[in-house]
């Protein structure tokens, strides 16, 4: 009896002392930003080093439950090779059952407890991490403001606002024209509601709430903007050390809007007040410069795999510059935009594929379409 006293005593030590370690380790994942550039850049279990403080955040949730994990499963593992080390049954001459060892209460309140305390702490820095990532600063402290159009399959990106270093370069960016053909595009003509009866009672793939099925008004279109093609990788250009606002909104199908250094999968849902769909983001400020690929992370036809873009962070000095550039030569392409400011034209960080989509699908009405053209 004293001997399995003793025994039991050293499994609750041993037990307690494991879970102490655990949640430590847990507890520590909200401080895995370190000096230590090893750490920071290699111990990351295949998530990229984040280029903007929501990046940082998310990758150190992410490592933080990835250790959480493995102790857990070297923990669990550990105790299924114990107990089948030494507790399989025993060869005994007199046929009866060996010792069982059911109805331990304080072992059972540990293996219940420690999950649920776990499971909490998990979900306390979950919490954490997404308002981090979500939280949304009033108007004056964004100092750019992007239109993001998703389409099958390429990107429209556009200029709303620019403020850079304390200079407005443009406060409100809004193609109006364009805004009003879409808006207008959108709204049944006469014909078209003599055509549903006195009732007006839309048929399938009809208008919805008097509005067409194929309605754009809710796209937002810029003065500045910049759409990719099959032969051309769109590139988005931002500032470093800039609060800056994504507006996300698809054209067709749900996309998703995701840089794995930037944030999280977003997604880019058509209409998207109309599906209670959040359709924005900030980023704190964009911490280094250089070339990001950006892709689609949502199953949307055909060639989504090939529905890639590129971000590239650069100074705001350099920003502002390709900003005034493109205002005052609105017909210049943006690689021209580009190269004023002594970056590469063309996408780095990914390249065009041979998609062939012209065969099946008219490119050109695509891109209009999109552009509110």
């Amino acid at each position: 009896m004293v001997e399995q006293r003793a025994g039991r005593r050293r499994t609750r030590r041993a037990t307690l002392a494991v879970s102490l370690v655990t949640l430590g380790l847990l507890l520590s994942g909200c401080s895995l930003h370190t000096d230590n550039k090893w750490w920071n850049q290699t111990i990351n279990f295949g998530f990229p080093t984040g280029i903007t403080p929501e990046g940082v955040a998310i990758r150190e949730f992410w490592t933080g439950t990835v250790i959480t994990s493995l102790i857990v499963g070297f923990f669990v593992w550990g105790l299924i090779f114990w107990s089948m080390a030494f507790h399989r049954k025993k060869k005994n001459d007199d046929g009866e059952f060996p010792r069982q060892t059911a109805y331990n209460v304080p072992l059972e309140l540990i293996y219940t407890a420690v999950p649920f305390v776990i499971i909490s702490f998990l979900f306390y820095f979950t919490v954490i991490t997404q308002n981090k990532v979500l939280d949304l600063r009033p108007e004056d402290e964004v100092g750019v403001r992007v239109d993001v159009t998703a389409f099958q399959w390429n990107w429209k990106f556009g200029y709303n606002k620019v403020e850079v270093n304390d200079q407005m370069l443009i406060a409100d960016g809004t193609n109006e024209e364009a805004t009003r053909q879409a808006e207008e595009a959108g709204v049944l003509s006469d014909a078209q509601r003599e055509a549903l009866g006195h009732e007006g009672m839309p048929a399938a793939g009809g208008p919805i709430h008097g509005r067409l099925a194929e309605d754009k008004s809710y796209l937002h279109y810029n003065n500045i903007e910049t759409v990719g093609t099959s032969e051309e990788v769109p590139v988005l250009v931002v500032p470093t050390d800039t609060r800056i606002e994504f507006r996300l909104a698809s054209a067709d199908v749900v996309h998703s809007f995701w840089i794995p250094e930037f944030i999280y999968k977003l997604d880019v849902m058509p209409h998207p007040g109309r599906n209670q769909q959040l359709s924005m983001f900030q980023v704190e400020e964009i911490e280094r410069e250089g070339a990001f690929v950006g892709r689609c992370a949502e199953m949307c036809g055909v060639y989504h795999a090939m529905m890639n873009f590129e971000l590239r962070a650069v100074s705001p000095e350099d920003f502002a510059q390709y900003i005034q550039f493109r205002q005052d030569n609105p017909t210049a392409s943006n690689a021209e935009a580009l190269e004023s400011i002594g970056q590469a034209p063309r996408a780095t960080s990914t390249t065009p594929f041979k998609t062939g989509r012209s065969d099946t699908r008219d490119q050109n009405n695509v891109i209009e379409n999109a552009s509110g053209n």
